[in-house]
């Protein structure tokens, strides 16, 4: 009977003083890794801090919850394996509430809401598109084991591309012409184009832009299946006001690191 405890002490139970939440730290407006602790950074487990809209969120969630944030920088693959494993109680990564996605892990309360669009170079021909049609013979990526990857089906005649690992390495792809654009969420596309001065994003009117589910373009913290968390989040959640959402983000995009 005492053998079942063992693991769970030394990965530390939800019961434990800590709040251990895993993002990659490196999808701005969200989340990203800074040397110091300005602008309200944390400290990374291991080395470095970390900063963002979701660092916010989990800070908030921490203290509402009487526990230390402790921030796990994990792989966007890795997020999922970590979390049921119980190397940490939750992800606040930017990541969505998508069907698939519930079956192996649940969800809290939605703590942002986006659309999808597609960041381009701004001297591009891709630049002055209007709707899902104008990216014909476009190179098109999204990174790797996100629903932004399958909506590039969506787009007409385009060249998908393989998915990569991360968004600065999409951006750096972008920039060498090896792509001609890829899938992103608003806020991450605004904090692109505001870090890159030679690219910029298109998005689309009601109608003629990307079908998507709410869950598909909302964010949500990820948690355990029947996790004693879930609740205690979402009252955390309900006393984050809309207006104090969006002054976090815009806080988060003002605040992100340069691009070097």
């Amino acid at each position: 009977m005492i053998f079942p405890e063992i693991p769970d002490k030394k990965e530390g139970k939800e019961s434990s003083n800590e709040f251990r939440v895993g993002l990659e730290c490196a999808y701005a407006p969200f989340n990203w890794t800074q040397t110091d602790d300005s602008n309200g950074a944390v400290p990374i487990k291991g080395g470095g801090y970390a900063g963002g809209y979701d660092v916010e969120i989990a800070k908030q969630i921490a203290e509402g919850l009487g526990k230390k944030l402790v921030i796990v920088k994990t792989e966007w693959d890795g997020l999922l394996p970590a979390l049921t494993s119980g190397k940490i109680d939750a992800i606040i990564a930017g990541m969505s509430p998508t069907a698939e996605r519930k079956e192996s892990i649940d969800f809290t309360d939605n703590y942002y809401k986006s659309e999808l669009v597609v960041v381009v170079k701004k001297d591009g021909k891709f630049a002055a598109a209007k709707s899902l049609e104008d990216f014909g013979g476009a190179k098109i990526t999204a990174q790797l084991n996100t629903f932004h990857y399958s909506v590039i089906d969506q787009l007409t005649k385009v060249e998908k591309q393989t998915a990569m690992d991360t968004f600065p390495t999409m951006i750096v792809a972008l920039n060498s012409g090896t792509i001609d654009g890829y899938i992103s969420e608003k806020p991450g596309a605004v904090s692109a184009v505001a870090s890159n001065s030679d690219l910029t994003f298109v998005s689309f009117e009601d109608g003629k832009g990307f079908e998507a589910s709410d869950d598909d373009v909302a964010v949500a913290v990820g948690l355990k299946k029947k996790s004693d968390l879930t609740d205690k989040i979402n009252e955390v959640l309900a006393g984050i006001s809309q207006a104090d959402r969006d002054e976090l983000m815009n806080t988060a995009v003002e605040n992100q690191p340069s691009a070097e």
